[in-house]
C-alpha cells in the first residue's frame, strides 16, 4: 500500500510520521526521524472565478483549465464561481460547471459545484461586479437549482424575494452567503435566523469586502457574522483585501468558522498588465486588481500563498492549514476530507520548508 513520509500537519500538532493510503487514508503512524516536508490536507477553494488565462464564465475548457491551475497551488476541492453577468450567460456557466462535476477534470481537482456569486447581488454594492444585478425570484431561483450543481450562492438578504429565496437555498442544501449587500446588523440576524431556520447553513462572501464596516453605533452586518455561533465567513488574505490586524481578530472570534477563498480572476499566473473581470478591462499590478476607477477587483491569490500569509502573520501551521482546508470542508458539508485521519479522502497537499507547493495528491494519486 502506498505511503508518505514527513510533517503531518494535524489540526491541533505537526507529527512526525508516516501516512498509510490507498483513495482514503488507512493509517497514520509516527516516526522518530524528521523530515523538511510537511504533508497537510489538500487544500478547499469555494471561492474562485479563474486562474492561468481562464474564467468560469468562458465553460467548460475553461473550468478545467483553471482547476489544473489552482491545483498547482495545492487545491484539491474547488468550486468554479460565477460573476454578475446577464442571466443567460450566468446560466449557460452553471451549465458547463455541471457538465464538468459529471464527467471530472482529468488528472486535476475536484469540482464539487458552483459557486453563484452572481447575479442576486445589490446594485449598490457590487464592488468589481458589472452592473446586472437582479432579484432571486422564484422562477431564476428554481432555474439555477435545476443545473444540480449550485453549492453556495452569494445573495443580498434586502433585495426583493429575498427571504424565499434563502428558505428555497437551504431547503435545497445550498449554503447561502451573504455579500455585496447593504445590509445592516439587523438585516443580517434576520437573514441568519431565516436560513438557521429553514435547516440551511449561513456564511459570509468574502468579509469586509462589498459590505458595510464595523462602527460604534452601526456594527454592521460583520458583527452580526461574527457573533453568530452558527454563520462561517469567507476571507481574501492577500494582505489587500484585508489588514492582517483585521484577519486576526476576525480569526479569534470566529475560530474555525472562518475559511479562507482566493476570489481569483483570469489574470492569476499571469503578468501585471490589462486583464478582464467579468467582461471588464481591469489592472494587475504589484500583486493587487483593480478597476479603471481605483477599486479592488477580484484577486489574484492562490491558497498557498494565503497560507503562507498567515503564517507570517504569526498564525501556527496546524491553524493555518485549516483555513485552507478543513474549515471550508466544514462549512461546505464534506465530512470526507480536509483532514489527516483515518477513512478520509486521500487528498494531500505537501510543502517544503518554506511551504512552498512540493507534490499534490488527489484520491491516492499523484497529480503534481
Amino acid at each position: 500500500m502506498p505511503y508518505l513520509d514527513g510533517q503531518l500537519v494535524l489540526a491541533d500538532r505537526i507529527l512526525p510520521g508516516r501516512i498509510t493510503f490507498d483513495t482514503h487514508i488507512r493509517a497514520l503512524d509516527p516516526l522518530r526521524t524528521s523530515s523538511d516536508r510537511y504533508i497537510l490536507p489538500g487544500f478547499i477553494d469555494g471561492h474562485v472565478h479563474g486562474g492561468g488565462g481562464a474564467d468560469t464564465m468562458d465553460g467548460v475548457s475553461a473550468i478545467e483549465t483553471l482547476s489544473h491551475f489552482h491545483m498547482g497551488h495545492g487545491t484539491t476541492t474547488i468550486l468554479p464561481t460565477t460573476i454578475t453577468r446577464p442571466w443567460a450567460d450566468v446560466m449557460c456557466a452553471l451549465r458547463a460547471v455541471a457538465e464538468v462535476c459529471r464527467n471530472g477534470v482529468a488528472n486535476g481537482p475536484r469540482v464539487h459545484g458552483a459557486h453563484l456569486e452572481g447575479p442576486f447581488v445589490s446594485p449598490h454594492k457590487l464592488g468589481a461586479q458589472p452592473p446586472f444585478a437582479i432579484a432571486p425570484s422564484p422562477d431564476k431561483v428554481e432555474e439555477a437549482l435545476a443545473t444540480g450543481c449550485v453549492r453556495v450562492v452569494t445573495l443580498a438578504p434586502e433585495l426583493e424575494h429575498a427571504d424565499d429565496a434563502m428558505r428555497r437555498f437551504s431547503r435545497a442544501g445550498v449554503r447561502v452567503s451573504l455579500g455585496h449587500t447593504t445590509t445592516d446588523f439587523e438585516g443580517a440576524e434576520r437573514a441568519i435566523c431565516t436560513v438557521c431556520a429553514a435547516g440551511g447553513t449561513i456564511g459570509a462572501t468574502h468579509l469586509f469586502n462589498a459590505m458595510s464596516p464595523i462602527e460604534g453605533r452601526k456594527p454592521g452586518p460583520i458583527t452580526a457574522l461574527m457573533c453568530s455561533d452558527s454563520a462561517y465567513g469567507e476571507m481574501i488574505f492577500d494582505t489587500h483585501h484585508v489588514h492582517p490586524a483585521s484577519f486576526r481578530l476576525v480569526e479569534r472570534i470566529m475560530g474555525k468558522r472562518l475559511l479562507f477563498v482566493t476570489d481569483a480572476m483570469r489574470g492569476t499566473g499571469g503578468p501585471d498588465g490589462i486583464s478582464q473581470l467579468g467582461g471588464q478591462d481591469v489592472t494587475i499590478q504589484d500583486g493587487v486588481v483593480r478597476l479603471p476607477n481605483g477599486s479592488l477587483a477580484g484577486s489574484i491569490l492562490t491558497l498557498d500563498q494565503a497560507l503562507r500569509n498567515a503564517v507570517a502573520s504569526g498564525m501556527s501551521l496546524p491553524k493555518a492549514a485549516g483555513l485552507v482546508s478543513s474549515n471550508a470542508a466544514q462549512y461546505l458539508g464534506l465530512h470526507d476530507r480536509g483532514v489527516l485521519a483515518p477513512d478520509f479522502l486521500a487528498d494531500f497537499t505537501i510543502l517544503d520548508a518554506t511551504l512552498n507547493i512540493l507534490e499534490v495528491w488527489v484520491g491516492g494519486e499523484r497529480r503534481l
